[in-house]
């Protein structure tokens, strides 16, 4: 795109939002219109000009138009609740579901690890020799023993709030440490399979495989998707590192790492929700069906949560990103 061709093409608008800004509440009903339509195109061009050819000078007088114009067509600021609701109700499910190939592939290939790792423990007395003594691996997989009673070890209140702390400090390492190329992300997912592969290798090699299960569904199903959400989208943001996609890297790397953040705060919530299913619905006296039942629900929720309205809202155009009058931009500076 020619800078200079572009400038003097919409300068004339430019100019005209200007003086419509200043004007503010003594707009007559045709000037009112005129103010929000030259106020979208005016956002949009801001926001092809930081994609395509940023200018420095060029950017920052079109942020400060947009954000003036923007307080003039609303008057006031948003309530903060109001943000809050388009978060949850917009930009966080949007932002999910534009990353669902990485975390649905990342879930996939996550499974399949964990799945050969506990059939071979299952089936080699050797291999679970080289994991523990046999008289500490009866003391973790029999009836009352560590693996079943690790839920309950402590008031239910505690327990929720360190596996919910816990859990989030891991979806945050995958999410922020993504951008080292998606090395240490790929690391923790196998640190996790690792764990989760043994557990459910030793207990089925007791004969309380189905059990084992039993105790893992009600919020592990949650839990584990909010992780692959976190890590699938951490190695989308180190493959963009690798390929920017036709964006200078910078750019790129912001509007990645925006998405990131939003993905980041909405998965603190659904954590939360796993967490507090983990300890006080899993170490429950209610049936298995029941527990199991439980998790069922809160997972196909959130599935419903990220393909509905999710899909909707990005297809209406939300990335997750946060909207073009409220990115920071660099002031111009002197050559």
């Amino acid at each position: 795109m020619d800078l200079d061709v572009f400038e003097a093409e919409h300068r004339a608008e430019w100019d005209r939002l200007a003086e419509l800004t200043r004007r503010g509440h003594r707009l007559r009903g045709p000037e009112a219109d005129e103010l929000v339509r030259l106020y979208q195109r005016t956002a949009t061009h801001l926001s092809l000009v930081r994609s395509t050819t940023p200018d420095e000078a060029l950017v920052a007088r079109l942020s400060a138009l947009v954000a003036r114009a923007r307080s003039a067509v609303t008057g006031t600021h948003t309530p903060a609740w109001r943000e809050l609701g388009a978060f949850f109700a917009r930009r966080f499910p949007a932002a999910v579901y534009r990353a669902w190939p990485w975390w649905v592939s990342t879930s996939a290939v996550f499974v399949l690890v964990t799945g050969l790792l506990a059939v071979w423990i299952a089936g080699d007395a050797r291999v679970r020799a080289t994991i523990a003594a046999p008289e500490e691996i009866r003391a973790l997989t029999r009836p009352g023993g560590q693996y079943e009673t690790y839920y309950s070890s402590d008031p239910a209140a505690s327990f929720a709030a360190q596996v919910w702390t816990n859990n989030a400090q891991v979806a945050a390492a995958s999410l922020v440490l993504g951008v080292l190329l998606g090395i240490p992300v790929l690391l923790v997912l196998w640190l996790n399979a690792l764990n989760l592969g043994v557990g459910l290798g030793l207990m089925a090699s007791a004969g309380r495989g189905e059990f084992f299960l039993g105790l893992l569904a009600p919020h592990g199903l949650l839990e584990l998707t909010a992780v692959f959400v976190a890590a699938g989208t951490g190695l989308r943001l180190g493959w963009t590192v690798i390929d920017p996609g036709g964006l200078p890297r910078s750019v790129a790397l912001a509007r990645a790492g925006r998405a990131v953040a939003a993905i980041a705060l909405g998965l603190v919530c659904v954590l939360l929700v796993s967490g507090v299913i983990e300890a006080f619905v899993t170490p429950s006296g209610l049936p298995t069906w029941a527990r199991v039942g439980i998790g069922v629900a809160a997972e196909a929720a959130f599935l419903w949560y990220v393909f509905v309205p999710g899909r909707r809202a990005a297809r209406a155009g939300e990335t997750g990103d946060v909207t073009p009058d409220r990115t920071d931009t660099p002031l111009p500076t002197s050559a």
